[in-house]
C-alpha cells in the first residue's frame, strides 16, 4: 500500500492509493475520501463508486463534488480504477474494450482472463483492504455511472446481503442486448450468450434472491439512451419480477458529469439512509 495523493477537503481528506492486487495480477489504484469522522478514528460506512468507460479513479473524485456530500453524511467513498493497467495487461485500440473498459466482470477468455477480474476485486479484495486499513465499518453501499452503473447493479444483485444500498446514473442495464456490452462480453466470455446472463442486470433481476431497492437516474437528452442504455428494459424486468425500482427520467440532462453532479446529493441521501439508518 502506497499513498500517492492526499488533499484536505471539507474537513476530511481525499487520498489516492496504489497497491499490488492479487485479483488483477498487478498494481491497482483507488481514490478514497475519508470524512472528518473517519479521521477521528470513528468507524464509518463505505460507499463504492464505479466509473464508466475510459475513466480512472480520477474522474469521479475531481469532477463530481462528492466530498461535500460524503463529509455531511459521514461516509467513506471509495472509487477504484475501471480496469487493470500496465504493459503486460491485454488491451485494444478501441475505447470500449480493454484498459479503461473492464466492465466489472471476471473474464474467462484469454488473454483477458489473466488480469480482468474486476468483479472479485471490487466485491471482495478492495472492501477487505479498505476495512482492514481504514476506519471503515462493514456497512457498504455501491453506485456508479454508465459502465459503472452496470457494475454497481450487477455487483449488488450477484452478492445478496453484501450491500445495504445500490444506485446508478445512466447505467447499461442490459449489456447482452446493446453494442457496448455485446462487444465486451464476446471478448471476455466468448460466443456463448448463456454465460453473459450472469453479468446482465435485466437478467439477474428475474431471479434475484434479495429485493434490494434499485435507484436509477437517467437523462432524457443522453446521446446513448436509445442505443446503449435502454432503461425501459430494466423497468419491464423489475415490474415482471416485482423488484423495487425507482427510475427517474431527468429532462434535458445528458451523459456527462454535469448530470451526475446535479443529482448526486439525492444518491448520497438514498445511501446514507440505508447505511446509517
Amino acid at each position: 500500500m502506497e499513498r500517492i495523493e492526499q488533499h484536505a477537503s471539507f474537513g476530511g481528506r481525499q487520498e489516492v492509493w496504489r497497491h499490488a492486487s492479487s485479483s488483477l495480477n498487478g498494481d491497482a489504484r483507488f481514490g478514497i475520501y475519508l470524512p472528518p469522522a473517519a479521521l477521528r478514528g470513528e468507524r464509518c460506512p463505505v460507499l463504492y463508486w464505479l466509473s464508466g468507460l475510459t475513466c480512472t479513479e480520477q474522474n469521479f473524485i475531481t469532477k463530481a463534488g462528492a466530498q461535500e456530500h460524503a463529509a455531511r453524511h459521514e461516509v467513506i467513498v471509495v472509487a477504484p480504477d475501471t480496469s487493470p493497467r500496465g504493459k503486460a495487461v491485454a488491451n485494444d485500440a478501441s475505447y470500449d474494450l480493454g484498459q479503461g473498459a473492464g466492465f466489472y466482470v471476471d473474464a474467462t477468455e484469454a488473454p483477458w482472463s489473466a488480469h480482468y477480474r474486476m468483479q472479485v476485486y471490487v466485491a471482495q479484495e478492495l472492501p477487505a483492504l479498505v476495512e482492514r486499513y481504514f476506519a471503515a465499518s462493514d456497512a457498504r453501499g455501491i453506485f456508479g455511472h454508465s459502465m459503472g452503473g452496470h457494475g454497481a447493479l450487477v455487483t449488488a444483485l450477484r452478492h445478496p446481503g453484501r450491500y445495504r444500498s445500490v444506485s446508478a446514473f445512466a447505467p447499461i442495464v442490459a449489456p447482452s442486448q446493446v453494442p457496448w456490452g455485446e462487444k465486451a462480453f464476446a471478448a471476455y466470455f466468448g460466443a456463448d450468450r448463456a454465460a453473459w446472463r450472469a453479468w446482465d442486470a435485466v437478467e439477474l433481476v428475474k431471479t434475484a434472491a434479495e429485493r434490494l431497492p434499485l435507484f436509477v437516474d437517467q437523462g432524457d437528452a443522453d446521446e446513448f439512451l436509445a442505443t446503449q442504455l435502454r432503461p425501459e428494459l430494466l423497468r419491464a424486468a423489475c415490474a415482471a419480477a416485482g423488484h423495487p425500482l425507482t427510475l427517474r427520467m431527468q429532462p434535458g440532462y445528458d451523459h456527462s458529469y454535469y448530470f451526475i453532479a446535479s443529482f448526486l446529493a439525492d444518491h448520497f441521501a438514498h445511501h446514507a439512509q440505508a447505511l446509517r439508518g
